[in-house]
């Protein structure tokens, strides 16, 4: 990340699957009516922050619900809906196997490893084609982190969120994967310091 920057983070809308408890990962789930306003409230507040949205770049995760919080973003500033890149980099965490159950689901077919993901989510990497620790999310955030070159307006996940915020924190490793996210604010992240809006 280049000096003098700032970077404004949008963590998508809710979808059913959120309000579920369910893992989504990387599977491509649709925002809900809820998500929707909680994108356009987004929205609104860099409308009303962002002075010259021109001059910013604008980047998604490619899954679906974030495309939309994106396009749905843009909309309320006033800018071409579709008009930004997408990185693969910010992609939620991979799940593997464990997509689309719920922590209840999965405590009751195999307590043993689920209880040794709870003991350490850093290094735990989820079972089945394609899981990740949070460590390998974090390396992947980090370096998302070292393209950014100008201000930047950014969708992407709780993961990436949590990460981002441990790196500039310097927070425990054990700290990260609990951290909260909300859906109805933009982390601001600039200056050395970290605000929500």
């Amino acid at each position: 990340m280049r000096n003098g920057t700032t970077i404004y983070f949008v963590r998508h809308g809710q979808t059913d699957w959120n309000a579920e408890w369910r893992l989504q990962g990387q599977l491509d789930i649709p925002l809900n009516e809820k998500g929707r306003g909680q994108a356009r409230r987004n929205g609104q507040v860099l409308s009303e922050r962002l002075d010259d949205p021109g001059r910013f770049d604008f980047v998604a995760s490619p899954l679906s619900r974030t495309r939309e919080t994106m396009e749905l973003v843009r909309g309320e500033m006033g800018l071409p809906a579709e008009s930004y890149r997408t990185d693969d980099l910010l992609k939620e965490i991979h799940f593997g196997d464990w997509q689309g159950h719920t922590w209840d689901e999965l405590r009751a077919s195999a307590p043993d490893v689920i209880e040794a993901r709870f003991s350490d989510p850093w290094n735990t990497v989820a079972p089945g084609a394609g899981g990740e620790s949070y460590a390998m999310l974090s390396d992947r955030a980090v370096a998302w982190l070292e393209t950014v070159e100008r201000d930047t307006v950014v969708v992407s996940h709780g993961g990436i969120n949590r990460c981002l915020r441990g790196h500039f924190e310097g927070l425990d490793v054990d700290e990260v994967p609990h951290l909260k996210v909300p859906q109805d604010k933009v982390l601001v992240i600039g200056n050395g310091a970290l605000d929500w809006i």
